[in-house]
C-alpha cells in the first residue's frame, strides 16, 4: 500500500487539521483530496481488497495452509475488530482468543471519533493530574487546569508561529497536537510528553515532533512506514459515511465539550474518507459470533484511542456466551503491554492453558 513519497507525507503532516476559517478549511479538503487521489493512483488495484473482511478471510486460509483445525488469536486495538470480524464469518474456527483495547463494533465513525476525543481528554485528564500530585514540583504547571491552559495556549501560538521542531522542519500546531495524543498512548511516555513541553515553551520543538513522528510511521532518516496509507485504506473500504465539511461543523460544538483540546482535530479528521475511490462497505462491524469458543474482551478504564466502554459493547455485540469480559483499571493504550500481573495471567492462563477468567474480574 502506497500512497505519497516521504517529502510529500512530510507536507502532509504539517498541514493545519484544525481550520478557523472557509480558506483553511478550503485547503484541507484539497489536500486531503490529493491524499486520496495519490492513493488511487499508486495503489488502485489494491484498494478494493483491503477490508476488514477481507484480512479475516486471508486469516482463514493461512489456519487452512497450516492444517490447523481453531485459530488462536491475541488482537490489541484494531485487531480486535479484525478477531472480532474473523470470529463472526468462522465461528467454529475459533480457538482461544484475545481482544485488548477493543474497538467498539456498535459506533459510527463520527461516534467512534467523539469517544476517541473523549478518552484522549480523559487520558489528558490523568496526565496532568499524575504530573501536579507528585511530591516533587510538576514542571509544567501547578494544578491540572494550569497544565491543559498552558497547553491549549502552546498550541494556539504554534498556529500563528511554529517553532523549530525537528530540523529542518517546524513544530506546527498540528504537530504538536499529534505528539500530544502520542505520548497519551501510554503512561511510560507521560516522562518525555512533560520534557517535550518543557521544551516546546521554551522554544524547542525536538520532542514534540518526535513523538508526532512515531505516530506517523517516520524514522530517523525520514522514511515513512505505510501504516497511515494502510489505516486510511482499510478505514475508508470499511466504513461507509462519508462526511462533508458542513457536518463537522455542525459536530464541533459536540466534539469541543468533550473535548477542548482534541476536539477539532478529531472532528476534522472525519474529512480522511473525502472522494475515497472505494465505497465503505458498513455503517460499523458486523461482530455476531454464536457457536464461537469463548473470547477474552480486555478494557482498560483509561484507555484514550479506545474507551472502555467500547469492551462492554464488544462482549454484547459477540453474543451470549462469547464475550468474557475483563476489566483493567489503568492508563494507556491497551491492558497486556502494561505488566500488570493480574492482566497478564489472566491472558497467558487462557491463551497457553485454555482457563477462562471468571467474567467481570477486575485488575488494578
Amino acid at each position: 500500500m502506497e500512497c505519497e513519497s516521504d517529502a510529500q507525507l512530510d507536507e502532509y503532516f504539517q498541514q493545519d487539521a484544525t481550520p478557523d476559517d472557509s480558506a483553511e478549511q478550503t485547503q484541507l479538503i484539497d489536500r486531503t483530496k490529493q491524499f486520496n487521489a495519490n492513493c488511487e493512483k499508486h495503489s488502485k488495484k489494491i484498494l478494493p481488497h483491503v477490508r476488514t473482511t477481507d484480512a479475516a478471510r486471508d486469516m482463514d486460509l493461512m489456519r487452512q495452509v497450516l492444517g490447523d483445525d481453531k485459530l488462536h488469536y491475541f488482537g490489541i486495538s484494531y485487531g480486535t475488530e479484525l478477531g472480532a470480524v474473523y470470529a463472526h464469518l468462522f465461528p467454529k474456527h475459533v480457538g482461544r482468543a484475545v481482544l485488548d483495547a477493543v474497538v467498539d463494533p456498535t459506533k459510527d465513525p463520527a461516534q467512534s471519533a467523539l469517544g476517541q476525543a473523549q478518552g484522549f481528554q480523559l487520558a489528558l485528564d490523568n496526565f496532568a493530574a499524575d504530573c501536579t500530585s507528585k511530591t516533587e514540583d510538576c514542571p509544567i504547571g501547578d494544578t491540572p487546569q494550569d497544565v491543559k491552559d498552558r497547553i491549549a495556549k502552546l498550541l494556539k501560538d504554534l498556529e500563528k508561529q511554529p517553532i523549530p521542531g525537528a530540523f529542518p522542519r517546524q513544530l506546527t500546531q498540528t504537530a504538536a497536537t499529534n505528539g500530544i495524543a502520542q505520548a497519551l498512548y501510554s503512561k511510560d511516555f507521560w516522562e518525555y510528553l512533560t520534557e517535550g513541553l518543557q521544551q516546546a515553551y521554551e522554544g524547542d520543538g525536538k520532542i514534540l515532533m518526535l513523538l508526532s513522528d512515531s505516530m506517523n510511521g517516520r524514522s530517523e532518516n525520514g522514511e515513512y512506514s505505510n501504516i497511515t496509507a494502510a489505516n486510511i485504506a482499510i478505514n475508508c473500504a470499511d466504513e461507509k459515511p462519508r462526511y462533508t465539511a458542513d457536518e463537522v461543523r455542525r459536530r464541533l460544538p459536540q466534539f469541543r465539550a468533550v473535548s477542548p483540546l482534541f476536539g477539532d482535530y478529531l472532528a476534522w479528521g472525519m474529512l480522511s474518507c473525502t472522494d475515497w475511490a472505494v465505497p465503505g462497505a458498513a455503517d460499523h462491524p458486523d461482530v455476531s459470533a454464536p457457536g464461537s469458543a469463548p473470547i477474552l474482551v480486555v478494557g482498560n478504564t483509561g484507555d484514550p484511542a479506545t474507551p472502555y466502554e467500547g469492551a462492554k459493547k464488544m462482549v454484547d455485540a459477540l453474543g451470549k456466551g462469547v464475550g468474557v469480559e475483563l476489566t483493567y483499571k489503568g492508563q494507556g493504550h491497551g491492558s497486556y503491554d502494561s505488566k500488570n500481573k493480574c492482566v497478564q495471567s489472566a491472558v497467558n492462563g487462557y491463551l497457553l492453558d485454555g482457563k477462562v477468567p471468571k467474567a467481570g474480574t477486575v485488575c488494578s
